[in-house]
């Protein structure tokens, strides 16, 4: 186990045990390989860089089975996002953080995006127990998503479609019924869905178009033209407000070209480019750990 207060540099550094903790199964619907996939690749990364790496499941956290001052962080249970966040304000290193996991809740989420310029959906938080329809309307949204606000989407209705504000209202009634108490409504945006992938303070960025890819899995062109730079600027904002350093999401590009981020996710499974992603990853990783050293051998001299 790495220890903070060692006054030896390199030979400490280099012995330092780090946790990975995989996500629960409940928390990967569709995804449980590719998310594991990811998490075993940036440990083999970490591995051949001479690290010791020790792989916890989010139950053996819960259990106190967890003891390292170093986490990678799949985790998304509630239980498990608060043991996190006392680690961390206990002085261990979380990648990602536990706040920045909070802050990716959507009715955590929209307002900080928002008001921080970032290009996201306009969207409105409500409460899944109140007549919203007027509301709805009001706010020009005749097709709108309605999306659970409370916690990360864990079943495919969490996120569902509705096309008019009636439909919604009927949406929210089944969520109350499920003890979701806060929906996100956004508006409906017609364009190209697109998803990217990205690392924080590294130059690895990935996108693609989920349904346009042929039989050799090779994208075929956009339908409508936009600036990727824009896309890579507008998804790094959003990591830095959010505060999260490995991270994905969504967007439409309108017929216009304009991009609108409607989804960003922590740690997500980057199926499309885990071999790429990996070094990245394990890069942005050790860099931290480097920093966070040497930042707290300052402050002990």
């Amino acid at each position: 186990m790495w220890n903070a207060d060692a006054t030896t540099s390199n030979s400490i550094l280099n012995n330092y045990r780090i946790a990975a903790i995989l996500r629960s199964p409940a928390y990967s619907p569709n995804h449980i390989g590719a998310d594991a996939q990811i998490l075993m690749a940036v440990c083999a990364r970490l591995r051949k860089r001479g690290r010791e790496v020790a792989v916890y499941s989010e139950p053996e956290l819960q259990n106190g089975d967890v003891g390292e001052n170093i986490v990678l962080s799949m985790c998304r249970d509630r239980r498990s996002i608060e043991i996190l966040r006392q680690m961390e304000d206990s002085g261990a290193l979380i990648v990602n953080s536990p706040y920045g996991i909070e802050n990716c809740k959507r009715g955590i989420m929209a307002p900080l995006l928002t008001q921080a310029g970032v290009g996201y959906v306009d969207s409105i938080t409500v409460e899944t127990d109140r007549l919203v329809t007027d509301v709805i309307a009001n706010a020009g949204m005749s097709r709108c998503w309605v999306k659970r606000a409370d916690f990360h989407s864990m079943h495919k209705e969490d996120i569902t479609f509705a096309r008019d504000p009636r439909e919604a209202q009927r949406v929210l009634q089944e969520y109350f019924l499920r003890d979701i108490r806060s929906a996100v409504i956004e508006r409906h945006i017609d364009g190209n869905l697109v998803k990217f992938y990205g690392v924080r303070s590294t130059d690895f960025f990935h996108y693609y178009y989920p349904a346009g890819a042929d039989a050799k899995g090779e994208n075929l062109p956009p339908v409508y033209n936009f600036s990727t730079d824009e896309l890579k600027q507008n998804a790094a904002r959003a990591a830095d407000v959010l505060g999260i350093d490995i991270y994905g999401g969504d967007c439409i590009v309108a017929p216009t070209g304009q991009i609108t981020i409607i989804n960003f996710n922590d740690w997500p499974s980057f199926s499309t480019c885990s071999d790429e992603a990996a070094p990245a990853i394990a890069s942005v990783i050790l860099s931290k750990i480097k920093q966070k050293f040497n930042v707290r051998r300052k402050n002990r001299q």
